[in-house]
């Protein structure tokens, strides 16, 4: 199994790309991706939103960001922190970042930041604990080289070594389940959805 995944692999991040995208607010004047890593949604919002704003701390993905979105006059690339931006936002996008964060302090940031009507939107990852938890990977598992022959049914070339063009992207383990994440959501952000996704991933809808 590992080996198929290595041979078709595919974006688990990218592929809800377009789950986001078909999910914009209907006022599109400043949008913020935190944690916006190499770039690439920012680079996807930019023709929809007045301004695409995109955070991260590590200064290797600022740098691959800012080159990827140079040119692009929507688009500004900083490490400002959450609690320190002013808003209004009228969309907040997360993407296999919100574990990196405390849960309820961010939740309240993003109530903070934006106005009624804002959209917040993230894809996520959590940790599996329990019996449905330990399921749903299971099927994650088995249909993860499924999706990868689907996207990519010619074998891929081993992947090229990290370098200062493109680093690597940081990581860290989810600690969080789904059920706690869900809880802690709710009582902040009111009417949240969350749903479980392929890929191991879960979805987080919210709008003000």
């Amino acid at each position: 199994m590992h080996r198929l995944n290595q041979r078709h692999p595919w974006s688990h991040n990218d592929h809800f790309h377009p789950w986001i995208l078909g999910r914009l607010p209907e006022f599109r004047g400043r949008a913020l991706d935190v944690g916006c890593g190499r770039g690439e949604l920012v680079a996807a919002l930019a023709p929809h939103f007045a301004s695409v704003e995109g955070i991260d701390r590590d200064p290797g993905m600022r740098r691959v960001a800012s080159a990827r979105c140079a040119g692009v006059v929507e688009v500004s690339i900083g490490d400002t922190p959450l609690g320190a931006l002013t808003g209004p936002y009228d969309l907040i996008t997360m993407v296999a970042v919100l574990h990196h964060l405390p849960l309820g302090e961010t939740f309240g940031q993003v109530r903070r930041l934006l106005p009624p009507g804002g959209r917040f939107l993230v894809v996520g990852l959590a940790q599996s604990r329990s019996r449905s938890d330990l399921a749903w990977e299971g099927v994650c598992a088995l249909t993860n080289p499924l999706i990868g022959l689907v996207k990519h049914p010619w074998p891929a070339p081993p992947a090229p070594p990290a370098t200062n063009a493109r680093p690597e992207m940081p990581v860290a383990d989810p600690v969080e389940t789904l059920a706690e994440i869900d809880a802690a959501a709710r009582r902040v952000l009111p009417g949240v959805r969350l749903q479980r996704r392929l890929g191991f991933r879960y979805t987080l809808e919210w709008t003000a």
